[in-house]
């Protein structure tokens, strides 16, 4: 594993960064630079901006988000934040020092995971940063949280059940609404995905955009949260899938974010963040369907 000391550096930065803004609002930035970073691409000018900055030290989302994540379940461990889960509130509000640090580390440590990943040969069978994020987050559970790494359903609760205490987003959890939004959101990111190619970033400008639309989540609006289902939805259509692949995906991509959501974050006390998890799931599903001849 070759690490770039330089890169090293500049994801203490971003994780610091991450923490600072919070993890939501980094990740918002993370979309709007794979746009700008697609838009780069498609006129000719390289993919260094999509590597060095949307998914580099500077927005990807395994040092920015990812510490911010972990800052925010240091912060509450502290009692310096009253929500280990709040990953919309910048913690720059705290005015602690420390929890910077902790998000810069974080950042360091996913900068160094995703190249332990890419080392190891992972590459090719799952999105290695959407691992690390994954990653990241349950060693912060398991460092800052107190609920274990699936989380604590009071008593009379049950674990795969949300009520109206116990949720990822309400409006987007019963099967009618994530097959209709896995299918919609499938659908238009396979379209991109094919129309720009992945020379010219298709693979990932579904990804961006409904990305940097989480800014009406970020405001407290019941937009939705669809990451998970655009990147698998574009890789599916990209392996020769097509359109109809594309949804598929993205109808299972939703499943999958919405159980992961049941099984570690609802009745957890630190973010550990069910679309990176669905991402990580989703992709390497693809990739042995690929290998099976599925694809």
């Amino acid at each position: 594993m070759n690490l770039d000391w330089t890169t090293l550096l500049a994801a203490l930065a971003g994780g610091a960064l991450g923490a600072a803004f919070g993890a939501l609002p980094a990740f918002i930035f993370t979309g709007f630079a794979v746009i700008a970073g697609v838009a780069v691409a498609a006129s000719g000018g390289g993919n260094q901006f999509l590597s060095d900055v949307a998914f580099g030290p500077v927005f990807g989302p395994h040092i920015s988000f990812a510490g911010g994540a972990a800052a925010a379940g240091y912060a509450a461990m502290r009692g310096y934040h009253s929500n280990g889960r709040d990953i919309a509130t910048p913690l720059m509000g705290v005015d602690r020092g420390d929890v910077l640090f902790v998000g810069g580390v974080f950042g360091c440590l996913g900068y160094i995971a995703n190249e332990f990943f890419l080392t190891a040969g992972l590459g090719p069978w799952t999105d290695t940063i959407a691992l690390t994020v994954t990653v990241s987050a349950l060693s912060a559970r398991a460092a800052f949280g107190k609920s274990g790494l699936f989380g604590t359903p009071p008593v009379g609760a049950r674990r795969f059940r949300p009520d109206a205490d116990h949720n990822w987003l309400p409006w987007q959890q019963r099967l009618p609404q994530l097959i209709a939004i896995g299918l919609t959101v499938g659908l238009l990111s396979a379209y991109m995905g094919i129309r720009f190619g992945p020379e010219r970033g298709g693979a990932v400008l579904g990804f961006g955009i409904v990305s940097a639309l989480l800014i009406f989540v970020q405001l407290g609006l019941k937009g939705p949260v669809t990451h998970h289902i655009a990147l698998p939805a574009a890789a599916a259509a990209l392996m020769g899938g097509g359109l109809i692949a594309g949804a598929v995906t993205g109808i299972v991509g939703a499943l999958i974010g919405e159980m992961c959501a049941r099984l570690f974050l609802t009745h957890g006390d630190t973010h550990i963040d069910p679309p990176a998890a669905a991402i990580a799931t989703t992709i390497t599903l693809l990739k042995v369907g690929e290998v099976a001849g599925l694809l």
